[in-house]
């Protein structure tokens, strides 16, 4: 760098660390996701409940994947059909998973340009002014919000796998909620960011296989949990499986090519992005009744095709794509697919693993299927449905990715 660049840089950074809310031992790393939740409208067995819409305080536990420094919270009004009035806000360090306690010395009032008090529009997300808390890998953090009013149509993460507090007045600075109501959802929450220098973030797109369903509630046991301790807080890996989602079109959620800017592209650090995604495209192309060879090979390839083109907007952004192969899904009571289904599965597998498609290939498919019978899920692996792993299949799957792929 010549003299006068290094001159220029030197007081841009100088200038940086002396804006307000931006922490001077952090402002010369960059932003990068630490946690995330992708958002949904969520149905009427899922919402808050109507006496959780007013005066409400609601307080969310998350678990963070890397450390850092100069934290900001990501809060959502994406599905609202009006605005989303925040109150006050706190974020703060979790005494434990399963718990509303916090460390009381930890307690740190959130503002946004300044303020306690912000409005974020129908569709919109809001970020946070930066607070100086530092973060280590794997610290539970809670975040509470006093909302006046919640939006009539909320916005919202139902498959949690982690209890979220609600109580009636402002308790953001509680240190406990002793009275509060539990539900296992979050609400209005889509990331936490922090300053990190290195390592970035791997995000895991796809449907209730990466969102956890069959998981421990509070136990931070999914598939990503496991992959982001053996990464050891080196890379952030983000979460954003939405149970029953779909590639193509709407179900639970936005399908995934709606939500890929959303949920992927417009996270900062990104450096990988894992693929997970098209087993309720094919189970539901014949739920409830037989189709044609010819709407079977039109489902391959328009799945196939959707692949190719997150990959090719993922690249764009300097982004990797690995496929990972779809797990087994054969005896599924819902699905009760047949050896069409089977054939269309090992089709869109067979295209995963072709070379030069994917940046890289995690073959769960070959992990997860009994070996007597590969078009079911292996018996140890299976929480009972035939269709979604245990425990035990997560941390199989977590322990099977490559680490290498996300150098």
């Amino acid at each position: 760098m010549q003299p006068r660049n290094r001159r220029l840089a030197a007081t841009a950074a100088a200038l940086l660390m002396t804006l307000p809310g931006i922490p001077a031992a952090a402002a010369a790393c960059p932003w990068v996701a630490a946690w995330g939740s992708s958002q949904m409208e969520p149905g009427a067995d899922n919402a808050l409940p109507a006496e959780a819409r007013r005066d409400v305080t609601l307080r969310q536990i998350v678990r963070p994947s890397i450390g850092g420094s100069g934290l900001r919270v990501r809060f959502s009004n994406a599905f609202g059909d009006a605005p989303l009035v925040i109150e006050s806000a706190t974020l703060a360090r979790a005494v434990q998973p399963g718990s509303a306690a916090v460390n009381a010395g930890s307690v740190t009032r959130l503002s946004f340009s300044g303020k306690p008090r912000v409005t974020i529009p129908p569709g919109a997300d809001w970020l946070s002014d930066p607070i100086d808390l530092p973060l280590r890998a794997f610290d539970d953090l809670a975040i509470s919000i006093h909302l006046a009013d919640v939006p009539g149509r909320q916005t919202s993460h139902p498959g949690s796998r982690a209890t979220s507090y609600w109580l009636a007045g402002d308790h953001v600075a509680d240190v406990d909620l002793p009275a509060a109501a539990k539900v296992d959802h979050w609400y209005m929450l889509s990331g936490i960011e922090a300053r990190a220098c290195g390592g970035g973030a791997v995000v895991a797109l796809g449907d209730s296989i990466t969102d956890g369903r069959g998981t421990t509630t509070n136990g931070n046991d999914r598939w990503t949990d496991v992959l982001a301790r053996r990464l050891g807080g080196k890379r952030a890996v983000i979460n954003q499986g939405i149970g029953g989602n779909r590639v193509l079109l709407d179900g639970l959620g936005p399908n995934a090519m709606t939500r890929l800017d959303r949920d992927v592209l417009a996270l900062p650090g990104v450096t990988h992005l894992i693929l997970l995604e098209g087993i309720n495209d094919l189970g539901n192309l014949t739920r409830l009744q037989p189709v044609s060879a010819g709407e079977h090979a039109a489902m391959v390839e328009q799945i196939t095709g959707a692949y190719a083109q997150i990959v090719a907007r993922a690249h764009a952004r300097g982004i990797k794509v690995h496929g990972a192969t779809l797990l087994p899904y054969m005896g599924t009571e819902y699905y009760h697919p047949d050896a069409a289904n089977e054939a269309d599965r090992q089709a869109i597998n067979a295209w995963i693993r072709e070379p030069g498609n994917f940046d890289g290939v995690i073959d769960f498919d070959k992990v997860m299927r009994d070996p007597a019978r590969p078009d079911r899920l292996n018996p140890a692996y299976d929480v009972g449905d035939a269709l979604h792993p245990n425990p035990a299949g997560y941390k199989a799957m977590g322990e099977a990715i490559p680490l290498e792929l996300l150098r």
